[in-house]
């Protein structure tokens, strides 16, 4: 039962290659979203609020046909990398990156949000007042105080991608080595006979890949929150 197929062993490294980068790909934008959204004061930021979260509530297979129109060849923003930069997206692992981080990013902007909203404004101001700039102010009282979040949200966007499904199929669809992930390779197993074994070593392998990425934002989380509290 343990002995890995090459394509399962392949569907498992792509899984980590997509979640990895669709999790670096989308923090700065999550970390500027989430500062906008918690600190911003303009009109539009409830639209802004619920176009972050609209990935969450709608059918993955619904976000998945919206980038296809517009990330595929033939779409504005798929047409325009292709003729400017040469990059293609669809049917790509760098489209299943993309549709996985849309699907992570709002668990991403939310656990950041939650943390700028956590911050004692007054630690900000005492620092403005000793003479740091708004850059400085931020890169060494307001990112430490928010790294915990950061971290949590990382993480989610990480576990996120790795079950990423209905979206990713829909996108890039299903081809073995390029963008077949551990939640398309169990789809098709289930669906090939006597693919039931491979599908339940998949699923092991996501279950525990899942879970390490858990507690691993829980020990990181703690180690930050020991550091800011000086213990």
């Amino acid at each position: 039962m343990l002995d890995f197929s090459a394509a399962e062993i392949e569907a498992v490294r792509l899984s980590l290659r997509v979640a990895f980068w669709a999790m670096v790909g989308s923090l700065p934008f999550g970390l500027a979203t989430a500062i906008v959204l918690a600190r911003g004061r303009f009109w539009g930021k409830t639209l802004l609020d619920g176009l972050v979260h609209l990935p969450l509530v709608m059918p993955p297979v619904v976000n998945g046909y919206l980038l296809l129109l517009l990330f595929g060849r033939h779409g504005p923003l798929g047409r325009s990398l292709d003729q400017c930069c040469g990059i293609i997206l669809a049917f790509r692992w760098t489209g299943a990156a993309l549709a996985s981080a849309v699907m992570g990013f709002p668990l991403l902007v939310r656990a950041i949000r939650l943390s700028v909203d956590a911050v004692d404004r007054r630690l900000e101001e005492a620092a403005g007042t000793l003479g740091a700039g708004k850059f400085c102010v931020f890169a060494l009282v307001t990112l430490p105080l928010i790294a915990p979040g950061i971290v949590a949200g990382m993480v989610l966007s990480f576990a996120r991608s790795l079950g990423e499904f209905g979206a990713t199929i829909t996108f890039v669809s299903n081809i073995p080595g390029e963008t077949r992930t551990i939640a398309s390779a169990i789809y098709t197993l289930t669906q090939t006979p006597g693919g039931d074994i491979g599908a339940l070593r998949l699923t092991a392998i996501s279950i525990i890949l899942s879970f390490a990425a858990l507690l691993t934002a829980d020990l990181l989380a703690r180690h930050m929150g020991r550091r800011l509290s000086g213990d």
